[in-house]
Formats: structure tokens, sequence, C-alpha cells
């Protein structure tokens, strides 16, 4: 039987391991003189938790869930819908043209930075929004597993902080802006629980919520290969981004085998 004490409980610990990005921006937000290395390799370890998320957890739920034909659709139309997104912005102000870096004072640079943080903000936002439902949901049924799902998920969500908040601090100069769109974006996790239990939970099927992680994974690759990968690489620190890369994929892992 669900308690009110059962629900307090269950949202407190969603609302945990959706601020935990804040921890990730609180350590961007220490670093006094931020240098492009560090840019390079957060930009690289988000790609790493993004890529190894979508293929070995979200993706493959989907799949062994709805199906291997209808999950791949719905993870093409994902990257569709976001790559649609990204068409729409003129050339110009897109990422992919980049003309090599100039220095943190030019304009074009900024606005690029700006826009990978904030699209990566999008990005994490949507992806904690599911999570914070199945946090919510768990932790309602049992309080110990819930514990260690929201644990899990605050492990992954520290280098999420990371990557939203150092871009928009290179874009803006302002730590401050950097927390708090980085705290934004783990902000959808409560809400995800919140909205799910009062109002969608009713009408959300499990193939919907299903159907969901392989649209997120979509979004997810999209970003880490279009956004995430091509911004880190033109810092140069080839070999810190390989790095970032690999050490984002071993903290997904170790998150999912605590899961």
């Amino acid at each position: 039987m669900v308690t009110m004490g059962n629900v307090g409980i269950a949202l407190l610990l969603t609302i945990l391991a959706g601020l935990s990005t804040g921890i990730g921006s609180l350590i961007a937000y220490l670093i006094n003189k931020p240098k492009t290395i560090y840019l390079s390799f957060s930009l690289g370890l988000s790609a790493g938790v993004m890529i190894y998320v979508s293929f070995i957890e979200l993706l493959p739920q989907a799949l062994n869930s709805i199906g291997d034909l209808f999950g791949t659709i719905v993870f093409f139309l994902g990257i569709l819908f976001i790559g649609i997104i990204d068409m729409t912005i003129p050339e110009k102000e897109n990422p992919h043209s980049f003309s090599g870096l100039s220095g943190n004072n030019s304009p074009k640079n900024k606005k690029d930075l700006m826009r990978t943080g904030l699209f990566t903000a999008l990005a994490i936002g949507i992806h904690n929004f599911p999570e914070g439902l199945a946090t919510f949901g768990t932790a309602l049924g049992n309080i110990r597993l819930g514990i260690v799902i929201a644990i899990a998920i605050a492990i992954h969500n520290i280098p999420e902080g990371i990557s939203v908040s150092i871009p928009i601090f290179y874009a803006t100069k302002s730590k401050k802006k950097a927390f708090i769109y980085s705290f934004l974006s783990g902000l959808a996790e409560p809400i995800g629980a919140i909205v799910g239990y009062f109002i969608l939970l009713p009408f959300l099927s499990d193939i919907v919520l299903v159907s969901l992680l392989a649209f997120v994974a979509g979004i997810m690759i999209y970003i880490a290969i279009d956004e995430l990968l091509p911004m880190a690489h033109q810092y140069g620190h080839s070999h810190t981004v390989i790095s970032g890369v690999i050490l984002g994929m071993v903290v997904m892992a170790i998150s999912i085998i605590l899961l």
C-alpha cells in the first residue's frame, strides 16, 4: 500500500538524483581559471555518457519491449526530430561550420558554445524526465531499490552537469548562468515524477514509455556525434577528448552495474 510517507521519500530520492547535475556544475563553478582542455575533456565525457547509455541501456530496452522494427523506427525518428531542429538554424550559426579556434572572445565561438550547452541541457532534460518517473515509481514500491536506482542515476548526472555548465560558462563568462542552466536541466527529473504521478500516469502505457527511451536514445546519439564531439575536437587535445569519452562510458557502465 502506498502511503504519503512513501510518496514523500520517493519524491525526495527523485529530487536528489535529478539535482545531482548541480554537483557537476558546482565542480565547474569552483574552477577559478578554466582552460580549453577542461572543455574538451568534459564534452568528450558527456559524449561517452550519451553514447554508452543510448546503445547499452536505452535502445536495447526499447528493442526488447516493442520489437526491433518499431524500436529502430522510433530511434531514427528521434534522430530526425533533433536533426530537423538543427537544420532550421542558419549555416553560419551552426557549430558544424567551424573555421578554427579563434579565441574565446570570438562572437561566433560564443554562440556555438552557448548553443551546444543549451542543446545538451535540452537532451539531458528530456532524458531525465522518464528517469524521474522510473525512480519515483520504483521507490514507491520498494524504498531500498529506489535508493539504489537514485544513487546510480545521480552518478551519471554529475558529468552531465559538467557538460552543460562548462560550454555555457565559456560562452557567457558567467559561472552563475552556467550553474543555473545546469541546475535547471536536473529539475526535469522531479518534474517528470510529479507530472507522471499526478497527471500522466493514468494515461501512460508501457509501450509509450519504452518508445520514449528509443526516441531519447536517438536524440542523444545525434547530439553526441553532431554537437559534442566536433566541438570537443575544435580545441585540439584529441587524446584528452578520447580519454573523456572512455571515462564517460566507464562512469555509465558502473552506474548501470549498480542499477
